[in-house]
């Protein structure tokens, strides 16, 4: 690929650092290459002091929105082409990031929602895996409805248990019994009829990508990944930005 078509992407991270670094790694995995120069020009701002995405919604006191807005621009100034942002759950906050920014931005959820009917057109239920504030403010269900399916949720059991694992992934432990417990919750909507799971959250997929499980597992990581790669090598146009 030339080098005048490529573009550069804007990472905006640190929500959590280890979803961010598993995002990279995965974009450098996709990514054909054999030699520095074919890999994705990427500026990441690896920013770990973001308030808390949860407790800002729980709350109603919006600390997060000015500081993602922030990080963004910093990472348009410094040259990003485009903008992806590795936190399914800051997502609720974009809309300071839209206005502070010249450029596209590419939303974790659009991308694993619209991947169900590459994936999986005839599926009907998607089970959603994602942190209380993303269910809470209906941000995936209102963007699988959109897609003509019916949305399911953790039962409020699951939720919690999904929860602590999330935290103890966060916390460096990503070994084999958090591995089995998200696989424990995804199978309990597919239970309860789901016909493919999205694993919305970036800490997900660092244990459970759904390799060999009943349905298909969308991990949101991937997903966004293997669009930026499309889109920084030039293989796939920018979206007008909205």
């Amino acid at each position: 690929m030339s080098v005048q078509n490529r573009r550069t992407v804007g990472v905006m991270g640190g929500m959590g650092p280890d979803a961010t670094v598993d995002f990279m790694s995965k974009v450098i995995a996709m990514t054909d290459s054999g030699r520095d120069q074919d890999h994705v020009h990427m500026i990441v701002d690896q920013d770990p002091t973001v308030p808390n995405r949860q407790a800002a919604i729980s709350s109603g006191k919006d600390d997060v929105s000015p500081r993602l807005a922030a990080m963004a621009l910093r990472l348009e100034n410094a040259g990003a082409d485009f903008l992806v942002m590795v936190c399914n759950t800051a997502h609720v906050f974009l809309g300071g990031v839209r206005e502070a920014t010249n450029i596209p931005f590419i939303s974790i959820i659009d991308e694993s929602v619209a991947e169900i009917e590459r994936l999986c057109a005839d599926a009907k239920t998607v089970g959603i895996m994602a942190t209380d504030g993303c269910i809470d403010t209906n941000i995936y269900q209102d963007a699988v409805v959109a897609s003509g399916r019916a949305p399911l949720v953790p039962a409020e059991a699951e939720l919690r248990q999904l929860m602590d694992l999330i935290h103890a992934i966060k916390a460096g432990d990503q070994g084999n019994e958090v591995a089995k417990g998200m696989e424990a919750v995804a199978r309990a909507l597919v239970d309860r009829g789901a016909d493919v799971i999205i694993a919305g959250c970036t800490e997900i997929p660092i244990v459970f990508q759904g390799n060999g499980f009943a349905v298909p597992v969308i991990a949101s990581t991937n997903v966004l990944a293997k669009r930026t790669r499309s889109l920084a090598m030039g293989q796939d146009s920018l979206p007008i930005k909205s």
